[in-house]
């Protein structure tokens, strides 16, 4: 397919332009073109999760968003919420509550997380599960996931926690 020109994007604050095919998936320019290793790529069909991006501030599976459909917009990545030195609340939150156990899902978990907590300050442990609910996470780390969503909002008093085990 003919690239029809250079297509345009700003991804973690930095404009790129790439000469590529229009229905290139965003995921694939992402990480190979970029480096980006933030989004994983699950099930390339938009329903595990693991590809998440944020596209002017909203969760997108990038294994299904063209660089057409992303085109003049803001793209931001894992790697664009924080750095090591400086890590993004959701980020430390994800940390402190051990949430991790293979890690595959956690680019999805967080990146979905951060858009939550930019809509809502304060979710409920019902808005958390619900955000989160199409976001898969094979490991069983549930209950620290919601956990570390409850840490970032700073709401995770031990009633939260054990409200979240169940």
């Amino acid at each position: 397919m003919n690239s029809g020109g250079p297509v345009s994007l700003t991804v973690n604050g930095t404009e790129h332009s790439f000469d590529l095919p229009r229905d290139t998936k965003l995921i694939y320019v992402l990480r190979n073109d970029l480096g980006l290793n933030g989004p994983k790529f699950g099930c390339g069909l938009g329903e595990c999760g693991a590809c998440t991006v944020l596209i002017d501030g909203v969760p997108a599976r990038s294994c299904v968003v063209t660089l057409k459909t992303a085109e003049g917009r803001s793209v931001t990545t894992l790697e664009g919420l924080g750095t090591q030195d400086a890590l993004h609340p959701v980020q430390a939150a994800f940390i402190e509550a051990q949430a991790a156990q293979c890690g595959y899902c956690l680019n999805g978990m967080i990146m979905t997380a951060t858009a939550l907590l930019a809509r809502n300050p304060t979710p409920s442990i019902d808005e958390v599960r619900e955000a989160l609910r199409y976001n898969l996470c094979r490991c069983g780390t549930h209950v620290e996931i919601v956990r570390a969503v409850l840490v970032a909002a700073g709401a995770a008093t031990d009633a939260a926690v054990a409200q979240a085990a169940l």
